[in-house]
């Protein structure tokens, strides 16, 4: 079920990683953003467009993981847009298919419109749609073309995999030089955009208002400081003090800590 969160954006909170979906409203239909994972929870999203008498004229993939991917065919043909180095990469992880029992993608999650995405030019700023400005802030956190996006005349920062509640930083270690330097990037970027927000919705967690987005900020920070020097990062979302369900990040922790040992 779709949840206003400010006048003209809403959103729904998946069972799958509590991934959300954010709609912006336009003229003409409505931007979609990550657009869901579960089958039955697309259909849904499709129902309530429909009750709200709107239909999706723009998508938009924040970054080039799977469960950021997906589309439903009841959703239209509206063109799905991610920076150009996302759709770069998302050609060349799929150019040979994808192996979603690796991927750890649920058996109920439909890979037929999986990545179809255009990528915008290399230095566009903004969502080419009939709508409020969407700015874009590209990154190199956590993802290849990583983007947040700042929906100024409503007030709302999308903030893809960043600034959750429920998961610790997750950073970009294939191959890249300097991921910590990269992600403490991101988090001044995202930083330095929210005067212009009131509402701030991560890729996975909760909602939240510009306030707490800049205590998690620093969790984040302190916690990405923590990995560069090899220290316990005293992070409630690790450990004992995780939230229900969620005790596997401490695995994501150690594995990251690991890899950044070698």
């Amino acid at each position: 079920m779709l949840t206003p969160v400010t006048e003209g954006v809403l959103v729904h909170e998946s069972a799958f990683c509590r991934s959300n979906t954010v709609v912006v409203q336009g003229e003409a239909g409505v931007l979609l953003v990550d657009a869901g994972v579960h089958e039955d929870e697309l259909t849904c999203l499709v129902g309530d467009l429909a009750d709200l008498g709107r239909t999706a004229v723009a998508g938009f993939s924040t970054h080039p993981h799977w469960d950021h991917l997906l589309w439903h065919a009841g959703l239209g043909a509206a063109p799905r847009y991610g920076t150009a180095r996302c759709a770069a990469t998302v050609r060349d992880r799929l150019s040979g298919g994808i192996d979603a029992r690796r991927f750890g993608i649920p058996e109920e999650v439909s890979l037929d419109l999986l990545g179809l995405v255009t990528g915008l030019p290399a230095d566009a700023a903004r969502i080419p749609w009939d709508g409020p400005e969407v700015r874009i802030v590209e990154h190199r956190a956590h993802a290849p073309g990583h983007a947040a996006l700042v929906v100024r005349e409503r007030g709302v920062l999308v903030a893809g995999d960043m600034l959750s509640d429920v998961l610790v930083p997750m950073l970009d270690l294939n191959g890249t030089a300097d991921p910590i330097g990269d992600y403490l990037t991101a988090l001044r970027l995202l930083e330095d955009v929210l005067g212009d927000v009131d509402v701030v919705v991560p890729g996975h967690g909760s909602v939240c208002g510009a306030d707490e987005a800049r205590a998690r900020i620093d969790r984040d920070r302190a916690y990405a400081h923590a990995l560069r020097d090899g220290l316990d990062p005293a992070d409630p979302r690790v450990g004992p003090s995780a939230e229900p369900g969620w005790e596997w990040v401490a695995d994501v922790h150690a594995g990251q800590l690991q890899r950044l040992s070698r």
